[in-house]
């Protein structure tokens, strides 16, 4: 690599756009099928950043990438004049498409623009931004210098993009819901407290979209989705941060199994537009999601296992055996969760619904036709990691008050939203209800090991 110039170079004033570009993956598919050493007649013009630099007499040639690729610009210095770069400046070049004596496709150029200058030193080119912390906090150099990291986070915005094309397309209408809330509900969180100085009020970073388009459907809006930022005030871990992003959907007149349904085919259907295909590799494991799913009962999956009991004690001494810390579970619902989320989530690699939960551990889902103590509420797992959950939803507002007055005695229970029963007590079809986690379903499609890889600015602690 040669010597681009001087950083400290002084100031030059820069053109304020380049229009007519075109994205270089377009310009290379152009100069692919010549034959070694030959151009064609066409001209184009494309934008991006100067990241390597060769001379070779009167030619110089230039590596330029932007977010679609990277092409070899050939430049005479007979027709560019001198050459002034930086590594890392941005430049426009026009020229026409070539091959190389060598056959790499490139881009024969005839005139080269300066755009912007960078004045700060670039990390190496050849082993880009390797360490991890900085790779986070300094994200603009991740993607700059790293092209597993633009690919990864274009792949995260067409699978955003099929989601939606999806729902859009099953009759769903997109909403937006309050971010700031003065009730924080549809999930088991701790929130974020901030202050409303207009309304002189404590508020709350909403942790779920849930109860507000549930009112939606009340409203007679009849399918809603939203597409948005959850916040929860907990721990960090390679599948959580408490800043997420998850869609959640609401369909009138359709249960749970409808529901199932509808997320197989969606995750699906998402994975064949995103990546091309069903089988991902995620966490060491080659896995198939093309539908149907595989479908398990909670109790069964449990007993499996052999740690389905309903007797706490019995369920604490088994755990306990397997030397699971469980000096934090309080109660015999919390010890269920701790052995799911121990045992059985772990060991569900294969695509799988698993169905049927104790209203313990649900209590704002409906009651199975059979046993009251059993709800309508599944979670989907992928590669042992949880996706998403989902419900038959409660649409009596007499039963949810119920529900709500159950929880109010429990440690860390969901708390209670008068007005939402109060706007059940107009009557709410049967619903299914659906949350999917963004950023998880970005790992198993991208393969990422960790959630901090598929959010583009993850929570960091602050540098010391």
């Amino acid at each position: 690599m040669g010597d681009l110039g001087d950083v400290d170079s002084p100031l030059v004033p820069t053109p304020k756009r380049f229009p007519d570009r075109t994205e270089i993956a377009d310009v290379r598919a152009a100069a692919e099928p010549l034959v070694d050493g030959a151009q064609a007649e066409e001209t184009f013009r494309v934008a991006g950043r100067v990241m390597a630099r060769r001379d070779m007499g009167k030619l110089v040639f230039l590596d330029l990438v932007d977010r679609s690729g990277r092409i070899q610009l050939l430049c005479p210095l007979d027709r560019t004049g001198q050459i002034d770069l930086h590594l890392g400046d941005v430049v426009g070049a026009s020229g026409a498409p070539a091959k190389s004596r060598r056959g790499e496709p490139s881009l024969m150029v005839d005139s080269l623009e300066l755009l912007a200058r960078n004045r700060s030193p670039l990390p190496d080119t050849f082993h880009g931004l390797t360490d991890v912390e900085a790779r986070y906090r300094r994200r603009y150099l991740d993607l700059l210098m790293n092209e597993d990291s633009r690919t990864l986070a274009l792949l995260r915005s067409r699978m955003v993009a099929a989601v939606r094309r999806r729902l859009d397309d099953w009759g769903f209408v997109e909403v937006e819901t309050p971010v700031l809330q003065p009730q924080y509900g549809g999930a088991f969180a701790e929130p974020f407290v901030t202050h409303y100085n207009a309304l002189d009020a404590d508020f709350y970073l909403r942790i779920a979209t849930e109860l507000y388009l549930k009112r939606l459907i009340v409203g007679g809006l009849e399918r809603v989705y939203e597409i948005g930022k959850d916040f929860r005030n907990e721990g960090m871990s390679y599948k959580h941060n408490p800043e997420f992003t998850m869609v959640e959907w609401y369909e009138a007149y359709a249960d749970y199994r409808d529901t199932m349904e509808r997320i197989e085919r969606l995750v699906e259907e998402v994975a064949r537009e995103t990546v091309g295909g069903t089988v991902v590799t995620f966490r060491g494991h080659s896995i198939d999601l093309k539908a149907p799913w595989r479908r398990l009962k909670l109790i069964d999956a449990l007993e499996q296992h052999g740690l389905w009991t309903r007797d706490a004690d019995e369920l604490r001494r088994r755990l306990d055996e397997r030397e699971v810390d469980t000096s934090h579970d309080g109660d015999w619902a919390q010890l269920i969760d701790h052995a799911l989320s121990h045992f059985v989530e772990a060991s569900l690699i294969e695509p799988t619904i698993l169905y049927d939960y104790p209203v313990e551990l649900s209590p704002f889902a409906r009651a199975t036709d059979d046993d009251p103590a059993i709800v309508e509420r599944f979670e989907y797992y992928v590669g042992g990691m949880e996706l998403g959950n989902a419900f038959s939803e409660i649409n009596d507002a007499e039963e949810q008050a119920e529900r709500f007055a159950m929880q109010a005695g429990v440690a860390g229970g969901e708390q209670g939203d008068p007005d939402y029963v109060e706007a059940l007590s107009y009557g709410m079809p049967p619903t299914g209800g659906l949350g999917l986690g963004i950023d998880r379903l970005a790992m198993v499609l991208s393969g990422a090991e960790t959630i901090r890889d598929v959010i583009l600015f993850p929570a960091l602690r602050p540098r010391r």
